[in-house]
């Protein structure tokens, strides 16, 4: 899977999912640039991997979106992997300002960026979304992160009719462990990691590295749009 002479722009590639998959770009020999949040956590991105250029940049902002496209020219694969920490919400703690923020950076941020990539993405270009596998097995006290899922989904496929002949995909990882949980305790972090590495098929949560290779093969697989991959263990089958 070569992306060699590409240019791959990660919105969100400062940690976790983002910054593995950065990292995967550039091993298929990709030129990358970064976006995340703060500048901190670019710097920080950054020094992992030098080859790679960033900036911060805030995805709820179409000015600041826009500039950020302007500077960093034609792209060829777009990755967008952005989002706060996530946290389970039973019905009987409902609190709708927090609901409300899942969506802002996730969904929104994720609407903005594609509208403002629009005019600097490179021909046979392609964009790969994130979701997750919780769209079509939600358990308990995930009917928030559930619901994101299957928008983030959703946006994909409209994408790719409207946007066609750009390929839009989405990536629908199950349980990583990575920041996007660091909105939990440790202790319920690795509980609710035992609890999926003892039913999953393959015996273990996913890895970022794991989501990174989906990611890759999402931009380097050219007769493909429109389309969803799970990357969750086989947490389908149980």
């Amino acid at each position: 899977m070569s992306l060699k002479n590409s240019h791959v722009v990660v919105i969100g590639g400062s940690s976790g999912i983002g910054l593995a998959t950065a990292r995967a770009a550039l091993d298929a020999g990709a030129r990358v640039t970064i976006a995340s949040s703060r500048t901190s956590s670019v710097d920080a991105a950054l020094a992992q991997l030098p080859t790679a250029s960033g900036r911060a940049v805030n995805v709820l902002d179409p000015a600041d979106l826009r500039a950020f496209f302007a500077d960093t020219g034609e792209v060829d694969h777009l990755a967008y992997t952005a989002g706060e920490p996530l946290s389970l919400m039973p019905m009987d703690e409902l609190d709708l300002d927090r609901a409300r923020g899942f969506f802002e950076v996730r969904y929104f941020g994720a609407l903005n960026a594609v509208g403002a990539a629009i005019g600097h993405l490179a021909p046979g270009a392609s964009i790969t979304l994130t979701s997750g596998s919780a769209r079509t097995r939600p358990g308990a006290g995930w009917a928030v992160a559930s619901s994101l899922c299957g928008a983030m989904t959703s946006l994909a496929g409209a994408l790719a009719v409207e946007l066609a002949p750009v390929r839009v995909n989405v990536i629908e990882p199950g349980i990583v462990r990575s920041p996007l949980w660091s909105g939990m305790s440790a202790d319920d972090q690795q509980a609710m990691y035992d609890q999926q590495a003892a039913v999953l098929p393959v015996g273990r949560v996913g890895e970022v590295d794991d989501v990174a290779r989906a990611f890759v093969y999402a931009m380097t697989q050219e007769f493909m749009t429109g389309t969803s991959i799970p990357v969750d263990g086989g947490a389908l089958l149980v």
